[in-house]
């Protein structure tokens, strides 16, 4: 026949729309995507079905690769001997598969990039975890399919008794499609399926408290929670991985380095390792002096040797800015569902998953159940057969032929062929009497296992019954540690071991703005100084509080509605010396009128100290540090206040101090802490003081029982007076307190009380601002019963002071004094 005869004319837009249909149609379905059941391609299953097939189970001999591959290849996938073996390769590579289905021998690649080697040379056989998903493949409990020349049959899914999907994940590109699942812990997983067994209605939620997360094989850390909550909630979500660092310190070279321990899933180390070399030699990172690969076959070590003087940290930010040490994750959660494909989320996979194996044990059962039909049916056959022994020895020797034979046990005994075939076939020593017993008792054990299939079929409980238990026995086989650790965003660098650590004074106004400056910025002057200017504020607000704390240190703001927050001391904004500082609400998340009226600098949270609190109404509590370790973004409850009470004081103690209570009056009782118990985060408190009408508490201090510090009392006109602690004798607790200033209308109300020694120096601050440094040893001691000596002059008339802190010694001291005298004005 002619060439041109035999040519079709057909429209190409036509042809290809059918073609391309057929082509992508192929690929999702028979190459590219996993099938949500048993988490496979069809190269994967192909693979492990041949094996299993081949006889290759975990405790059989290896046998050669290539021998392997062109049986997968002449059998079940006939798409290229390279496109078998690379599959077989990355199923047997540890730092690719969580749990390896592949156990190799010889070179199968490594995480450096390094390719495996010849077929010809590795060999392989199957592991434990792998003959899992093949359990109970010849019972019936999936459905077989042709193969590419129908010559013999494949499994189109594996009864997989293991969640592959997600234990091992999956990744590849389809046409218009794409699938990208990390891997996970298996035995978290198992802790996911017993969950959505136990309530089928259970959420993402619910869920992530048992799988918080994907765990990598090459272990590292997942930053940020947001990425997985997204993952699991849709099936889509972006993952930030960084690689675990951790840093030494040569003793005989006094430098530092960086140790790279772990790396991000799917790194190639050796590319890491050359891409720092390159921005080493571009002059892109600075103060490295020497990068090498110490990896054996004991684990990972990458060192980077540091230049003396550098700071690790900032070497470390700036490998995961430009470096693979970090790097993303895309999720995409799509598999085939009805050979379509589907983006899911976890709770569809945990219930896909459980739903096949729904089928594969029911359709197990079922089989197990025709198999015991067929037995019990054979020994009622043999049953009769010993019953009439005689006769039916006496019919099978006049028999001419076992045909004959045959014929004649169905006619006489009412028999199947099936159970005439079994008595001729049985053995002569089954005529004994103890066989006898043994057939029978088969038989009952038969009935019984019989019984049990059927409830099993007619029960959906029973049923889960087996699925869990089987669940749990893999757990307990292939269980191991998380190798993955998920951080929270909060969990970066340590910034501040970026900052240097340095005593500031942090100030915070009454109308709710706070800074920091550091120590030195405020020279020392002498009581009577007119101080300097160290906050601009506003007519209407004024300072309320200052302190100093380390930059290092935690900080805790306790508000006068009884509630706490928390924040690192260098996360307060640094400003000028005449800056108001940033609005405390763009840091806090206060609400309404609530105002932060004490604060803690902690350098960490203890179960063996305390915090001592006071309220305005004279009420106390002690409570152990730790409780208040981890606040929440809205902040956390410090203590319960009676209505128009509010929160004054805070410190912390080792719960063997003696407490001090000072009010607006002038009165301060002195008591034993060991007075009050400690008490719950929430609880309401004890009372302190009691008071008089009008007075209220304003200050609190600490101090050992045998202290000899005294007490420096500052009042709002400037006036100040130091005074011994054993001036202030014990009283109960709950008592009316003693005098310790003479309050007048010269001198004002007191506002602060601060426990100082003679080489101390206090800074104080002015409602309008004025600060003054002075050195304790110029403010002397006097009575309790006096007004004081002026401290700080007051030279507008509505200025008055509002706070007292002692400072650390900064070395920082002016040795010449201020520029006023003090005002000897003491009144008994």
């Amino acid at each position: 026949m002619p060439i041109d005869e035999r040519l079709i004319q057909i429209n190409i837009e036509d042809e290809m729309k059918s073609s391309y249909l057929d082509y992508a149609m192929s690929v999702i379905v028979g190459r590219a995507l996993p099938d949500i059941r048993d988490g496979f391609k069809p190269v994967h299953r192909r693979i492990l079905h041949g094996m299993n097939e081949m006889g290759l189970a975990h405790n059989r001999p290896y046998r050669k690769s290539a021998k392997i591959v062109g049986e997968i290849m002449g059998n079940y996938h006939p798409h290229g001997d390279s496109a078998i073996y690379d599959t077989l390769v990355r199923m047997a590579q540890d730092f690719n598969m969580r749990y390896p289905l592949v156990d190799g021998q010889g070179n199968f690649g490594s995480v450096d990039g390094d390719p495996p080697a010849a077929m010809r040379y590795t060999e392989a056989r199957l592991t434990k975890l792998a003959e899992e998903m093949l359990a109970d493949i010849d019972m019936d409990t999936v459905d077989f399919t042709p193969n590419y020349d129908e010559s013999r049959m494949e499994p189109r899914v594996l009864p997989a008794r293991v969640p592959n999907l997600l234990i091992n994940g999956g990744n590849g590109i389809a046409v218009g499609y794409a699938t990208s699942i990390p891997t996970h812990n298996l035995a978290e997983v198992v802790d996911g399926l017993m969950l959505v067994l136990e309530n089928p209605e259970v959420t993402i939620e619910q869920l992530m408290k048992k799988i918080p997360g994907p765990d990598f094989p090459t272990a590292g850390f997942i930053y940020g929670k947001q990425g997985i909550k997204d993952a699991y909630k849709t099936g889509r979500g972006l993952l930030s991985l960084r690689a675990k660092a951790v840093i030494e310190t040569d003793e005989r070279t006094e430098r530092d380095r960086i140790i790279v321990t772990e790396i991000p899933y799917q790194v190639n180390k050796a590319r890491l390792i050359e891409k720092i070399a390159d921005l080493i030699q571009d002059k892109k990172l600075e103060g490295i002096s020497d990068l090498r690969d110490e990896s054996d076959r004991d684990g990972m070590r990458i060192v980077i040797e540091l230049k003396r003087g550098e700071i690790p940290l900032i070497i470390l930010n700036n490998l995961y800015k430009h470096t693979q040490l970090q790097t993303t994750f895309g999720v995409i959660m799509l598999a085939l569902v009805h050979n379509r494909p589907q983006v899911l989320t976890l709770k569809q996979i945990l219930d896909a998953f459980v739903e096949h194996r729904r089928e594969v044990v029911v359709r197990r059962t079922a089989f197990q159940l025709r198999k015991a039909e067929e037995r019990a049916h054979i020994l009622e056959g043999l049953k009769i057969a010993l019953d009439h022994l005689d006769a039916v020895i006496q019919l099978i020797r006049r028999s001419q032929s076992p045909d004959i034979a045959r014929t004649g046990l169905m006619r006489e005994f009412q028999l199947t062929e099936i159970q005439a075939s079994a008595i001729l076939d049985m053995k002569l020593q089954r005529l004994t009497q103890l066989e006898r017993n043994k057939l029978i008792e088969e038989y009952q054990e038969i009935l019984k296992r019989m019984e049990y299939l059927r409830s099993v079929l007619g029960s959906e409980t029973l049923v889960r019954k087996i699925i869990k238990e089987e669940l749990l026995a893999i757990k307990e086989e292939y269980k191991d540690e998380r190798r993955t650790q998920i951080v929270s965003e909060e969990a970066d660098i340590n910034v501040e071991d970026l900052i240097a650590e340095e005593e500031v004074v942090v100030t915070v106004t009454h109308a709710g703005y706070i800074k920091r400056n550091p120590v030195s910025l405020y020279r020392a002057q002498r009581r009577g100084g007119k101080g300097k200017i160290g906050m601009g504020v506003k007519d209407e607000d004024f300072v309320a509080t200052l302190f100093t704390a380390s930059t290092h240190d935690y900080l805790l703001f306790f508000t006068d509605a009884g509630k706490v927050f928390w924040l690192k001391v260098h996360e307060i904004p640094e400003a000028g010396r005449a800056a108001k500082g940033k609005a405390m609400v763009n840091l806090l998340a206060l609400s309404g009128d609530e105002k932060v009226t004490a604060t803690l600098p902690v350098k960490e949270f203890r179960d063996d100290q305390f915090v001592f609190m006071a309220t305005r109404q004279g009420v106390i509590k002690k409570t152990e540090l730790s409780a208040y370790g981890n606040p929440r973004q809205g902040g956390i409850i410090a203590l319960s206040l009676d209505v128009g009470d509010k929160l004054i004081g805070v410190q912390i103690t080792d719960g063997q101090r003696e407490i001090l209570l000072g009010t607006r009056q002038g009165i301060v009782i002195r008591f034993k802490e060991e007075e009050v118990r400690p008490m719950g985060r929430t609880a309401h408190g004890v009372r302190g003081i009691t008071l008089e009408e009008g007075n209220q508490v304003i200050g609190m201090e600490t101090i050992t029982p045998d202290s000899t510090t005294a007490v420096l009392t500052i009042t709002e006109n400037g006036f100040g007076k130091r005074t011994p602690v054993s001036d202030y004798r014990l009283q109960g607790r709950g008592g009316k307190g003693i005098i310790s200033v003479k309050t007048t209308e010269r001198n004002g109300l007191a506002v602060g009380f601060v426990q100082v020694r003679e080489n101390d120096e206090i800074m104080m601050m002015s409602s309008k601002g004025k600060i003054l440094r002075c050195k304790v040893d110029r403010i002397r001691e006097v009575g309790r019963n006096t007004q004081g000596v002026r401290v700080l002059e007051m030279q507008e008339t509505d200025d008055r002071v509002v706070g007292v802190a002692r400072l650390a010694d900064t070395g920082d001291r002016d040795e010449t004094g201020g520029n006023g005298g003090p005002e000897e004005e003491d009144e008994e």
